[in-house]
């Protein structure tokens, strides 16, 4: 018996990067998953022409239905459904479809993020120099997407008394990513977003967390060097890179623990999450948890 073979998840978020990494590895453990997002097999979503330039693509990479096929090859059950996060009613529906469907919710994995759509190529730059509309990207279509989605697959846990949040972020010990303010602050929402939820949550049987991957190897990143996930290693600057699937392994290991509960309202590193549950990469090693330079 796989150790999810009855869970029902939903993974916001999901044609590509971490969401699909969420995506494929709970359904390697057996799970049933919705796979959200935009990006369809014949339509990519709109709003990222300007990081595909960059990154020298000729279409955004990743659908939902392409996630969704890759779920069910692992072993579970994958459903794509088309979902803009930032429309309330299309999220309603969502939730509303699952409860019809399925009857319950076990997990949901919020990982929508719209930052990448104002993405300039500009990694670092202070902040009187970044334009609005990273705020809007990261708040309006990042921030927001968790807060919308999680207040409406609530009721659904808390009816249950049962279930779990996962809230994916980026944290190094409240150390400050420097020249990258708006992302700073809309990745410390995210986590305090989990930390808020845990409290009001936990009374119910229902626990919050956030966790934090360290610089994943996703489509764009490998574009953005010239390289694909057969050949990563021929390129010294990702050396320090995870798969997507590593954050993926830590969601199920989380999703598996029945103690898991004991954790709820803390923001957990993929890396330590390894060590404290013995799971490895895709490749077989155990990365070690992501840390900052000093600037």
């Amino acid at each position: 018996m796989k150790p999810l073979a009855h869970c029902i998840a939903v993974v916001t978020g999901a044609s590509r990067g971490a969401g699909r990494g969420c995506a494929t590895e709970l359904g390697a453990a057996g799970a049933t998953v919705y796979v959200t997002g935009r990006s369809r097999r014949d339509q990519a979503a709109p709003g990222y022409e300007q990081i595909t330039a960059l990154s020298n693509l000729d279409r955004v990479p990743g659908s939902i239905d392409e996630t969704a096929d890759e779920v069910t090859r692992a072993g579970g059950r994958g459903i794509a459904v088309a979902c803009d996060h930032a429309d309330e009613a299309q999220v309603k529906a969502l939730f509303e479809r699952v409860q019809r469907e399925q009857g319950r919710l076990d997990l949901l994995v919020n990982n929508a993020w719209g930052g990448h759509e104002a993405f300039d190529g500009v990694f670092q730059a202070p902040f009187w120099e970044r334009p609005m509309v990273q705020w809007d990207a990261m708040f309006d279509r990042g921030v927001r997407h968790h807060v919308l989605s999680s207040r409406l697959a609530a009721p659904m846990l808390v009816r249950q008394g049962r279930g779990l949040i996962v809230t994916t972020t980026f944290w190094d010990r409240d150390r400050y990513m420097h020249g990258n303010l708006f992302y700073d602050l809309a990745k410390a929402s995210m986590t305090r977003l989990a930390f808020g939820m845990a409290q009001e949550l936990k009374p119910h049987g229902v626990a919050s967390l956030a966790v934090s991957p360290g610089w994943m190897r996703t489509e764009f990143v490998l574009a953005g060097h010239q390289t694909d996930e057969a050949h990563w290693r021929e390129r010294p600057a990702l050396a320090r890179t995870e798969s997507p699937r590593y954050l993926g392994r830590a969601v199920v290991a989380l999703a598996s623990d029945p103690q898991v509960l004991e954790r709820s309202g803390q923001v957990l590193r993929v890396g330590d999450l390894a060590r404290t549950y013995g799971f490895t990469d895709i490749d077989g090693r155990v990365v070690p948890p992501f840390e900052m330079e000093a600037p």
